[in-house]
């Protein structure tokens, strides 16, 4: 894909005072030199060199007292006409119809060409578009991901692929995030598009200012260029997605384990390496303190650096912490039905006995703190006993590969198969 430039200019101001320029800035050169005057964007502003080439490109000018506002608000309107110009985004196969009956008439344009190329979807609103209002960035991540699966379908199948993900955003684990936003903040969070601020959320119901504009444009278009499978973030929240964990992607050395090394309390010609087969179903457990499922399964290399890392790597580890013999984190988000009103932690931990998945312990990194989310501790309030009958919680375990202390890992579910895989050659 080329390089995204403003198709056009038009005769109006977006807004009054000139807060987003839609009739060009003069030469490049001009519009350079204009960003470094600017008053409030000294050059160690974190966007400074966005700001800086949106402004070249005419999508943003700033204000006759020489400032360019970066955390002034952007609106809807301003945004779908900045979008509806991207040059080469495609149009959409079967565009919906502007039937907003709250657009501007300066906006009018723009936002059905923002329609026409896939950025919105007006069959989501009640006609009306809520034109003037500051986008939020949740609705933002609806937009641009909804132009991304215009430009490529693959992007389309992510949106779907992530519908049952987990999200490293603070507000997917303290429950705060809308269902409507969530396919599309992974996938933006899994191209690298958008991410979490400082203090771990996302901000979904934050408004989006002029610098992350500027930021967002361009990254929207070396993203739409790239395909979705080159994103390793993006690949592990389609499998958490559809599979329930990650460990095909970060421990892919975790195969079927052979007849001769599974457990001798397993069915062998039970088993599958297919986690959905065990996914939010009963597990069978070694004591009958509480029934036990298991919704999601993390897996954590703490020593992957850079791009090698997991997507997960900051909710769950501190930066710079690794463990001991190679082995690696295992995060299992279980759900316990307590069947007595006396179960502790030790039983908790009982219940399988296993060092990978071991409902005993969970989540004690300050990072994990940060995200907020649940832990046994939420739940055993009282000297270690269970207070709720029906915890949701975060538990953390270790997967090994050192061969002295190798074995599988083995559930076995009561509704039929049994999943065991260990480590290979």
């Amino acid at each position: 894909m080329k390089k995204m430039i403003i198709s056009g200019v038009t005769a109006l101001a977006l807004l009054t005072g000139g807060v987003v320029g839609v009739g060009g800035v003069g030469s490049s050169v001009e519009a350079a030199q204009a960003t470094l005057k600017f008053k409030d964007v000294p050059s160690t502003h974190w966007a400074a060199g966005a700001i800086n080439s949106a402004v070249e490109q005419g999508y943003f000018k700033g204000y006759t007292d020489g400032t360019f506002k970066p955390s002034s608000p952007v609106t809807k309107a301003e945004m779908a006409s900045i979008l509806g110009r991207l040059s080469d985004q495609p149009n959409a196969s079967s565009p919906g119809i502007n039937n907003f009956t709250d657009v501007p008439e300066w906006a009018k344009g723009g936002v059905s060409a923002a329609i026409q190329k896939g950025f919105i979807n007006p069959t989501s609103y009640q006609g009306k578009l809520d034109a003037k209002a500051s986008l939020k960035r949740g609705e933002m991540a609806i937009w641009l991901t909804q132009g991304l699966a215009t430009v490529d379908l693959d992007y389309k199948q992510a949106l779907s692929d992530v519908k049952n993900t987990v999200i490293p955003a603070k507000e997917y684990f303290t429950g705060n995030l809308a269902t409507s936003q969530k396919n599309a903040v992974a996938v933006a969070m899994g191209t690298g598009l958008m991410s979490v601020y400082n203090d771990k959320m996302f901000g979904a119901d934050r408004t989006t200012t002029r610098a992350e504009v500027a930021v967002l444009i361009a990254r929207y278009g070396t993203v739409a260029k790239t395909k979705p499978s080159n994103y390793k973030g993006l690949n592990e929240l389609r499998q958490v997605g559809l599979t329930g964990t990650n460990i095909n992607i970060i421990a892919p050395k975790y195969k079927k384990t052979p007849e001769n090394k599974v457990s001798p309390n397993v069915d062998y010609s039970e088993v599958t390496d297919d986690f959905t087969k065990v996914r939010n179903k009963n597990i069978i457990t070694d004591t009958q303190h509480a029934d036990l499922k298991i919704k999601n399964w993390i897996i954590v290399n703490t020593f992957a650096k850079g791009t090698e890392r997991s997507i997960y790597y900051p909710v769950f580890v501190d930066e710079g912490f690794t463990l001991l013999r190679g082995a690696y984190y295992s995060f299992p988000e279980l759900e316990l039905n307590v069947k007595n009103n006396n179960m502790n932690r030790l039983q908790a931990g009982s219940l399988l006995n296993s060092a990978t998945i071991n409902p005993m312990n969970s989540p004690t990194s300050d990072a994990f703190a940060a995200y907020g989310g649940p832990v046994i501790n939420d739940f055993t309030k009282n000297r270690g006993v269970f207070a709720v009958k029906n915890p949701v919680y975060w538990s953390r375990g270790l997967l090994h590969f050192d061969k002295e202390i190798l074995s599988d890992v083995s559930l076995v579910s009561k509704e039929g198969p049994t999943y065991s895989v260990i480590a290979t050659d």
